[in-house]
């Protein structure tokens, strides 16, 4: 059995809902650690844990739910940065010759805002306590797409390759401070999101998914897991691909 290092240690998960985000924070809660579940939607707690609804491109919401997880347990050692939204559409839409659409700003600038900034905001507001503990994990939603592209997702492409850049920026500012960042980049995973699509398209997506079947939000928890664990204590700046061996198209 790993030794994961995990217990009673502070976790900071936003879009802690559900989907991933509620798998994560289960799955921490499940080792020992006391979580707090971010999100802007209405949740419950984890056993243990406390649930807080936090806007995380508003500094000021992010900053007084630090101070909230601070004065509960005087440290936070771990933070994954889950939140995030699509607003998907292409960059121009041409019918019969002529332009029917762009992707409007609101669209591009709602998933800049959640998407890259939220990741900053979040990460700008922990980093001070965890310097204060000598050390922590930080670990970053990307996407396979943001590896890759995907078609009709400009926006949220642009956010998660962005992602990769900020940890790998952190990994170098905050290395001397014993704070690992890792980023996740999950291939078609099986959340209500994707459970909404037409079956043909889920279809699809296992046809280009080698494992041949979608990931599980379970997949992806285990992954920040082990990252925030200290079996991964020489890992840091890192982009590790959970997507099935998935091959993206056209």
């Amino acid at each position: 059995m790993i030794h994961t290092g995990l217990n009673n240690k502070t976790v900071v998960v936003t879009g802690a809902a559900a989907g991933i985000g509620k798998a994560t924070a289960q799955r921490f809660a499940a080792e020992g650690c006391h979580v707090a579940s971010w999100d802007v939607k209405e949740g419950e707690p984890e056993a243990g844990g406390m649930f807080q609804k936090v806007d995380v491109t508003s500094t000021a919401s992010v900053d007084a739910a630090v101070k909230e997880v601070m004065d509960r347990w005087g440290a936070i050692h771990v933070l994954v940065n889950n939140a995030g939204i699509l607003r998907d559409g292409q960059l121009v839409k041409i019918k019969d010759g002529a332009l029917a659409s762009t992707m409007t700003d609101e669209q591009f600038d709602s998933v800049i805002s959640v998407n890259l900034k939220g990741v900053f905001t979040c990460t700008r507001a922990v980093v001070p306590s965890m310097i204060q503990s000598s050390g922590g994990a930080i670990l970053n939603a990307s996407s396979v797409v943001g590896l890759y592209g995907n078609f009709g997702q400009t926006n949220y492409v642009a956010t998660k390759a962005g992602v990769i850049g900020m940890t790998r920026v952190w990994a170098r500012e905050l290395g001397k401070f014993n704070i690992r960042v890792n980023a996740v980049a999950p291939g078609f995973i099986a959340t209500d999101m994707i459970k909404g699509m037409p079956e043909k398209i889920i279809d699809a997506m296992r046809t280009r998914t080698p494992l041949g079947r979608m990931g599980q939000p379970e997949d992806i928890a285990n992954a920040y897991l082990w990252l925030a664990s200290d079996a991964a204590s020489f890992v840091t700046g890192a982009v590790i691909s959970v997507d099935g061996g998935v091959v993206t198209g056209t």
